[in-house]
This record gives structure tokens, sequence and C-alpha cells, in this order.
């Protein structure tokens, strides 16, 4: 055991003139224990909601979009390039539009996606979503079966049977003139992915119907790409870039919902730096309790001094002593964080309206990169408190110290 840490332990067990010194160091202690169990617990719930908004998007869409097939052979082309890549688990084409979706005087403006049921399930867990009807027969007939978003089903007082009516933004030539483009369907089925944006705006039919009304000629509008590994979809998505050249768009699921994404990241460092200050005004507790200690203990700092310990000894012990104190308040702050996020986690301390949030219950996610930075915040804020203290003590004259301690 080093000298400096033998005397700082000294000075933590020694007893003091009154409790007002233990009491400044037990309100410094738990200050951090409180800013660092806040900050942990909070970024940990911050990555529970990200990690499910994640996982019902890429529930909904392929890890990665290739868009902008000119021809149909241009589509088999990009399909063989995306099947090459080392990432590649599944593939499968689609065509991809807006239209107005019309049901008796409603109407609201809607995503349409034309889907290969046998080859779109394996990229996404659309099959899993149903919630009434059926995938089979969607697209085929004469009136082409549709599924609809819930939210969107709702909205428009749909339901399972009901003909609805697509119009689409691009005009044809009639001997009237250029009349809208307008196709009737059949409420085949409703979904519910759990994403808001998906199941209010969006409606999925058969590839071959979704392609000549939309008007694509091609066949499909692009290909959706699902990877063995999520965590991989930046360097697939450069490396298709690099295959298939600047003519094809190729977007993770990420940059599909840049801006949501963008926010939770915002928001995620907003907090971060919010609850930090929680912890640094813990560390000025420490400071003022170094101070009041320093000023303790004057007359054994002088007689140290005397007998031979420089300015660097003194320096030392109390910042050893600072970062003891300190560290003490980031272990049990953790400790103390990561039994809130299991109780959080475990039952319905908070309950949320599922019907809102499609929720019942906070999620938690407890990430080891969130627990390395708020430990090493902690101890950081803990040593930067602990330097005037230490100086002002290592700067103490030995006569005056004796004499006036």
């Amino acid at each position: 055991m080093s000298l400096e840490l033998f005397i700082a332990l000294r000075y933590l067990k020694a007893k003091r003139k009154g409790l007002f010194a233990v009491v400044t160091t037990l309100i410094g202690v738990a200050g951090v224990t409180v800013g660092v169990a806040a900050l942990l617990t909070t970024l940990s719930v911050m990555n529970g909601f990200q990690t499910d908004i994640q996982k019902k998007i890429v529930g909904a869409q392929a890890h990665i979009t290739v868009l902008g097939a000119r021809s149909a052979a241009d589509v088999e082309a990009t399909l063989a390039a995306v099947r090459a890549d080392p990432d590649h688990e599944s593939s499968a084409p689609f065509a991809l539009g807006q239209a107005i979706l019309t049901v008796g005087d409603r109407s609201l403006g809607v995503v349409v996606k034309g889907i290969d049921p046998a080859r779109e399930f394996a990229v996404n867990d659309l099959a899993e979503k149903l919630t009434t009807g059926s995938w089979e027969g969607v697209g085929e007939g004469k009136i082409p079966g549709i599924v609809l978003g819930v939210e969107l089903a709702d909205h428009l007082g749909s339901e399972l049977g009901d003909e609805v009516v697509l119009v689409s933004p691009k005009s044809v030539a009639t001997p009237l003139g250029l009349l809208p483009k307008m196709q009737k369907f059949r409420v085949a089925g409703t979904l519910k992915t759990g994403y808001y944006e998906y199941d209010s705006a969006s409606a999925w039919t058969g590839l071959p119907a979704a392609a000549k009304f939309l008007g694509v000629d091609a066949g499909a509008s692009g290909v959706g790409v699902k990877l063995k590994d999520l965590r991989h979809a930046d360097a697939a998505a450069h490396r298709l870039r690099g295959v298939l050249g600047f003519a094809k768009l190729v977007r993770t699921y990420a940059q599909m919902n840049q801006t949501l994404f963008a926010a939770l990241k915002l928001e995620k460092a907003v907090m971060f730096i919010i609850l930090t200050l929680i912890t640094l005004v813990a560390s000025l507790g420490i400071a003022s309790t170094l101070i009041l200690r320093s000023v303790e203990k004057t007359r054994d700092i002088g007689l140290l001094k005397a007998m031979g310990a420089g300015p660097g000894l003194i320096r030392r012990i109390f910042l050893v002593e600072g970062f003891l104190i300190g560290g003490s308040g980031v272990l049990m702050g953790l400790a103390l964080g990561m039994l809130l996020c299991w109780i959080i986690g475990t039952f319905k301390i908070v309950e949320l309206p599922a019907d809102i949030y499609y929720l019942s219950r906070v999620p938690v996610d407890v990430r080891l990169a969130d627990v390395a930075a708020v430990t090493g915040m902690g101890l950081l804020l803990s040593l930067l408190a602990t330097l005037y203290p230490a100086s002002r003590a290592a700067k103490a004259d030995p006569v005056e110290a004796i004499h006036y301690g």
C-alpha cells in the first residue's frame, strides 16, 4: 500500500471534531451516487425506446433498400449483385409509390408497396404482423386484394372485404382528356407493425398489381435486402454502392428514417449533458469537503512537510482521498442504477397506454458503452473536483501550519 493511500484512508477513518465533516462527506458521496444512478437509468430507458422503435422499423422494412431499377433485366442484375454480398441473407423485389386511398367520402394519402409475399416475408416480419384477414391471394383477381395498416383502416372506417379505390397522382389519357388513374381494391387484411407512421399511412398489395397501377415499367421499383447481421448495414451498403454504381440509390434502414434516429440520438446526447450537471454539483460538494479537510488537518500537513514530505506527496494524498470519495459514489451509483433498471424492466412501475405507445411498460436496455461512459464521467468529475483542494493543501507553509494549526 502506498503512503498516499495509507494516509488518505486514515483521514477517512479518523474521528472528526463534530459531525459537520462527516455529513459533508456523506452528502458528496450521496450526490455522486444519485447523479450516476439517474444518468445510467435515463440512458438505459432511452436505449430501450430506441431499440423498440428500431425493432419495429426493421420488422416492417428491409435492412438495406436499393432503388432505381430501370428494366426487368436491371432488377435481376440488382438481385444478383446483392446476393453476391457476403452479408446477404435474403432479398426481394418491390414496387413503391404514393396514391390516394378513398373509402366512401373519406380519402387519405398512402404509400403503396407491391410485394411478392413468398420472398418479401424472408426480408421482414410482415407475415407475423397481420391482425385480420390473410395474405393469400393478395393482389390477384379482378379486384386485387390489399392489406392496410390498422390505423389507416380505422381512420377510413374500412373493414375486411370492403372495396376501396386507389387514385394515382399520374394521369391517363382518355377520350375525355387526362384523368386520374383509379383502380378498385378489396381489403384482404389489416396489419399492425407497432410503428404509427407505417400503420397510419401504408398499404400492401401484390407486386404485379402494384407495378401496373403505379406505372412501374420495370416490374419493380427496387430490391429490399436482409443481412445476416444488422450491425453490418453501413458496411454492406457501402460495398453495394461500389458494385451497383451511382445509378442506384442504396440506403440503410437508418438512412430511410434518418430524421427519427437523428432526433433520438440528439435527445440522448442532450439528456447526458443535462444529467451530468447533477454529478457536477455533487463533485463541488466533494471539493468543499476536501477544503474543509485541509483546514482541519493543517497541523498534520505541517508535520508531514517538516518530516520531509514535499508538496507532491501532500497533493497526491488529497487527490487519492477525493478519488476514493468520488469513486465510492460512482460505484454505489452504478449499483443503484442497475437495480433501478432491473426494477423498471421487470415490474410495471410505470404503465403506458398501449393504444398510444404500443407498449405496456417502459423498455430498458443497459449497454456496456453507456456504463463505461457514465463511470468515466463520474470519476473524471470527481478527480477534477479534488485539484483545487489538493493544490491548496500542498502550498501550506509548514511553520505556519504547525504554529497556527
